[in-house]
Formats: structure tokens, sequence, C-alpha cells
């Protein structure tokens, strides 16, 4: 054939530019495409020779990549189909599509969709390449060798070519900016990223062997990749010991999985891989890249957070589906509906997948149960059909280490830890050691105490609230034991207004400053075997607190000090001793100082109902005025005599450090105070 010259059918002559510039963040991709390209061409005339449109010796079957430091090239060649002249002028030559300069503006900022979506995996080659050469041969009988050659720009030049085997070498003189590139190293790192499971052989350089204290090349080829990959083969066909290894040769020095969903399904899409639990040992994080996404076992991406759902992040493994185009983006992703489906199928498959392990091995799932809380609370919290499909196979465990299904456990409690109200109460604990004062006496109530210390349990509980019909969860410090499930026997404390005012101040007077809390002095008549003083934490704001370690939207919680209550067992021996010495001591100076604030506030009020139209003259607010800061005096009085009696009282400070130090919340110079003072009462 004689050389023949032209131009690239394009409407524009920009079309090189583009793809230099708009690709270059994902110029590495050039790889991954031509090697696609000669995997293949190598398929297609397999396929060929199956129907019998070939009959010639397939013979040795691989692609290889070729680096050439010294001439500056790299050749991805094969042994597969070839081109004629007229192939490289319809497939190359012709970019088949209209309206160029509107294509251009369209997707100027989307590299892969000017790829993807256009056929342009070949031209990737000059993101590298200054100049690029086709050099084949057709597989059709009398077919001649063909050489192509284009330096970047839309002119190119074919001619006849010296090739006797049919195939295809693709050369490309790669440019300044980019000689990493005739590293063999580089080339062999994005092969084993991009094509290590492709389905023919890729063959990089040679093995290597240690030898005179260096790594020298052997005379065996090197292949890059696995072309049967472990998710390919039916399930029937592998062990155990085969997913384990698949595996680590995906994540080298990992842990065993402790289980795997082998995702197989012809319909409504292709979509085959396998998904494997990890065991999670840190802080909860959402890992991303853990999934691997490939089409027809080419390597796409593993950003996946539109392929899969996004409690799926924490899951490692491999996806593969040819219904997914190898060049997409994230927006592409969330758009696409077969992309959707895929989705939604791998949810309905993992947790059908969890259910059946559950039933199928109960004592495995439970002992496993710790290390996949995370992941189906996780999804539970994320994603309302899984929520629904596990329902049936989500567990709670209590402080004994025995594990419920969401039924049981309602059966289990509902005789013992039902309220006035008919709801039924769950009550648990975040911290067994911390609590163990108030888990004990629930106990010894009779009542069960879940374990609730994940890092999402905060979340949990309240989605549980949702989802189970009356019930509540209550943390087992929330309240006194005998308040945790409210019942319609509950017996009052039974003090007097004064007697109240005069406790509050003299217990109030003696808790030392703790960081960053409030107390709230309350008398409940407990049980006289219970201890004389007790604190606990408002339910609802400790988890709004809880919420906002983990939701940065919620900091204002974060930022409120701790609510606790510090409540006093009018029924304790010891509360009796101090009320008992109180009311003769104290009591008697602290009257005419009580009776004079309610004669004050008394003549205060009367003055206010006088007032015309509830408006005070200016005598009357003269008065009150000076009625308002005698009862703000007599108050101040109260208060020092209340102080100075407590100060003299060690029995007091002391019952109050007691309630601290079981709640973790005496420390520094206060909790050595408190040692020195035990000492002297021994």
């Amino acid at each position: 054939m004689t050389i023949q010259k032209g131009s690239i059918g394009v409407t524009t002559d920009n079309i090189f530019p583009v793809i230099k510039k708009f690709l270059y963040s994902d110029h590495e991709i050039f790889l991954r495409e031509l090697v696609s390209n000669a995997v293949d061409a190598t398929q297609k005339l397999k396929t060929l020779s199956s129907f019998g449109e070939f009959k010639g010796e397939l013979g040795e079957m691989n692609v290889k990549v070729t680096v050439n430091k010294e001439a500056g090239t790299l050749t991805v060649s094969d042994r597969g189909i070839g081109m004629t002249s007229e192939d490289i002028d319809k497939y190359i030559n012709q970019i088949a599509f209209s309206g160029a300069e509107e294509f251009l503006e369209k997707y100027k900022d989307n590299a892969n969709a000017i790829i993807g979506h256009f056929g342009l995996g070949f031209y990737s080659a000059f993101m590298v390449a200054k100049k690029v050469e086709i050099i084949s041969l057709s597989y059709k009988e009398g077919a001649e060798a063909v050489k192509w050659s284009c330096d970047g720009s839309p002119e190119f030049t074919m001619e006849k070519a010296d090739k006797a085997d049919r195939g295809t070498y693709i050369v490309l003189y790669i440019d300044d900016e980019n000689k990493k590139f005739l590293e063999q190293n580089e080339i062999d790192l994005l092969l084993k990223k991009y094509c290590r499971f492709l389905p023919v052989p890729v063959i990089s350089g040679f093995e290597k062997e240690w030898k005179d204290g260096k790594y020298v090349d052997t005379d065996r080829p090197n292949v890059v990749n696995i072309t049967e990959p472990t998710w390919s083969k039916k399930p029937s066909e592998l062990t155990d010991e085969d997913y384990r290894n698949f595996y680590h040769d995906l994540y080298p020095g990992q842990e065993d999985p402790l289980f795997w969903i082998h995702l197989n399904v012809d319909y409504p899409f292709n979509l085959t891989g396998i998904l494997f639990f990890p065991k999670i040992k840190n802080n909860f994080e959402i890992t991303k890249n853990r999934i691997q996404l490939y089409c027809n076992q080419v390597y796409v991406t593993d950003s996946v957070e539109g392929v899969v759902p996004e409690f799926m992040m924490l899951l490692q493994g491999v996806i593969d589906s040819p219904d997914i185009p190898l060049n997409v983006s994230r927006s592409y992703l969330q758009a696409d509906t077969a992309v959707k489906k895929i989705s939604g199928y791998i949810t309905k498959k993992v947790a059908s997948r969890l259910e059946e392990i559950f039933k199928n091995d109960r004592a495995d799932f439970e002992k496993k149960w710790d290390d996949i809380k995370i992941f189906i609370e996780y999804g539970m919290l994320t994603d309302q059909k899984f929520c629904d499909a596990a329902m049936k196979f989500v567990l709670l465990k209590d402080t004994e280490g025995k594990h419920y299904t969401l039924e049981e456990y309602r059966t289990l409690i509902e005789g013992t830890q039902t309220d006035k109200d008919g709801n039924v109460v769950y009550i648990y604990t975040n911290d067994p050691v911390a609590q163990y004062t108030y888990i004990k006496a629930a106990t010894d109530k009779g009542y069960n105490v879940l374990l609730m210390d994940g890092q999402l349990d905060s979340h949990f509980i309240g989605l549980l609230e949702s989802k189970l019909e009356k019930a509540r969860f209550v943390r087992v410090d929330a309240d006194v034991v005998d308040n945790l499930i409210p019942k319609a026997d509950k017996k009052e404390a039974d003090l007097t207004a004064q007697q109240r005012d005069m406790l509050t101040e003299i217990f109030r007077s003696q808790l030392p400053k703790v960081d960053k809390a409030n107390f709230l002095v309350t008398f409940e008549a407990l049980s006289s075997s219970a201890n004389p003083i007790l604190i606990t934490q408002d339910e609802y704001m400790r988890r709004m607190k809880d919420m906002a370690a983990m939701q940065p939207g919620m900091s204002f919680y974060g930022e409120l000090p701790d609510s606790y209550n510090l409540i006093v067992n009018t029924e304790s021996p010891v509360t009796r001793r101090i009320m008992e010495a109180a009311d003769a001591d104290l009591m008697p100076k602290l009257k005419p100082v009580m009776d004079n604030i309610a004669k004050f506030n008394s003549e205060a009020e009367e003055i206010r109902k006088s007032a015309k139209d509830g408006k005070l003259d200016d005598n009357q607010q003269s008065q009150v005025k000076k009625l308002d800061d005698d009862v703000a005096s007599q108050r101040n009085e109260e208060n020092r005599l209340s102080k100075e009696y407590a100060s003299s009282q060690p029995l007091v400070r002391q019952a109050i450090d007691l309630a601290l130090l079981a709640n973790g919340l005496l420390r520094g110079h206060d909790l050595d105070e408190f040692i020195r003072r035990s000492v002297a009462l021994l």
C-alpha cells in the first residue's frame, strides 16, 4: 500500500489538547486502557476460534508490556485479531461523534466521561506520549500489515508495515513530562493496580531473584495477573481456605476475615464479587477505598460510594459488573439506574447472608457479634431496607454475656420491667466497671441490664425506641433503682418544707467543685439498705452529649455542663443521723431566719396583690424592693449558718464523697482529702 496521509475525523482540531488537559489528573489510566484493548483483541480471537471462524493455531495468547528506556518507548503488544488499514481508518481515524464543539464544552470538566462515553480509550495514550504508532496485522487471510503514526495533532500517516505475526503493537514515545513511565517499577505498580485480574496473561519484564546481594532479572517472563480470580469461580468450587487466601492476597498482613459473601447474579444485571467482613479493631471510622470495583476483571476504582450503600464501606473485597463502564465518575454512579439496582441487590444479599449465618450457626454468630455489631448497627441507622431485614438477627447482649434477639429479650424482661404506663423498660450500661454499683442494685432487684458500650449505641438506642412498640431505654445510673421502672406505689420522702430547705443547703454547701458539672439536690425515700447518697445523670441531656461527640452539628450540647442529680436517701440510717443532728443543733438557729423569710415574702406578695391593675406605684415598689432585699439578706444568713454547721459535720462530706467516688467524680485534692478523712473517722 502507498503511504496514506490524512486528518483524524473530528470537526475541531483541539481534541488532543483537551485530552491532555482534562485527563491529566488521571493520566496513569492510559496503561489500563491500552492493556484492556489488547485483552479484548485476544478474547475476540479466542471467541472466533471457538465458533470456527478462525481456523489457525492460537498459539501463545498473552499481552506484553515492554519498556525501552533507551529508545524512550513503552509498547503494549498482543496476538489478538489485529487490524487492517480499513479497521484503523474506521476505529482510529474516525472518532464517531457529531457536534465536537458541543461535546468538548459539555464534557470538558469530566475526564472519565470523555473517554468512557465516546470510546476514546486509545487516545488516552496521548496524555503521556508525544508520538504514538500502531503496527498491526489482521488475523484475516491475505491481510497486509499496516503502520499508523500520529504526533498528537489531527494529522496522521498510515503505510505498509513489516510484520509477520498477527496482532497489534501500540508504541508510545513518552514525552518529557512523563519519563516516569519508562521505569519498570512504575509500570509494574500500575499493572498490579489496574490489571492484576485480567483474563489474559499480562507479561511485564522478567521475574527477579536475589543473587550476590541484589535482585537480578531471570529469563522467566513476569506474569503480573491472575487470570481466574476467586470471585469468577462458583462458590461450590471454593473452600474456606481459598476465600481466606484471596482475602490475604488483596489485603496482605490483615487478620483472617470473620466471614464473607459471594455475590453472583445474572438478572436483571450481571454482578459477581466477594465481600469480606474484616475484624475492626480501632475506633469507628468509615474507611473508604476498601472495596475494589472491576468491569470484566478490569480495575475501575476503589471509590465505590455510589455502588454500595454507605454502611458497607466497612467491608472489604471486590465487585465486578460489566454493567458499570470502565470510566465512571461519582455523579454518574449516583445517577445511573443500573447502579442503584446493584446497590439495592447488594444490601439485600448482605442482609440475607447474615440471617442465614445466624440461623445456621447461631453460636458462631454470637461469638463474632462484638466484631460485626458496629457494621450491623451502622447499616440499620443508615439504610431503612437493611434495618427492616436486620430486626430478625440483630442481637442484644447483657452484662452476663448472654445474647438475645429483640423478640427474645422483650419476652425475658416484660414481666418484671414494665412500668406503670405499660412501657417495657430496657436498662443498659455503657461502662460496667464505672457503673458497677448501679448494675448490682438493678440485678439484685431482679432486673436484667444490657451492655451497650459500642460507639454507635447512643444512636442505636434511639433507633430501637422508634422501632419497638411501647419501649424505652434508660441507663442504669440515670436514676435510683426504684425509679428506673416507675411503679404506682412509690414512697415519698417524709420531710417538711423547712427540713428540705435546711438539708438541701447542708448537702449543697459541701459539694466539691467538679469541672463542667451541675448538681441538683433531691430527696427520695429509698430502701434502708441503699446508699445514703446516690448520684444519677439526666438521661436526655447525657444522650445529647454522647451524640454530640460524634456529630459536629450538635456541638451545642457538647459544650453544656453535665447535669447530675444528687439524691439523698431519707431512709438510710446514715442520712437519718445527719437529719436528726441537724434538727437538734441547726434547726433552732435556722427557724427564726426561715420564719423571717416566710414573713417578708408574704408581705411582699400582699403588696403585689393590692396593686391597682397589677401595677405598683413608686411607694409600693420601694416597699417590695426593701422586702426582697431583706429576704436576700436572710437567705445569706441561712446559707452561712447551714454551711458553717455542715463544715463541722464530717459525715455529710463523707457521704457525698462516697457517692462521687462511686461515679468516678472524686479526683485530685478532693480525693486526697477524702482518704485523710476516712482514716481519721476510722
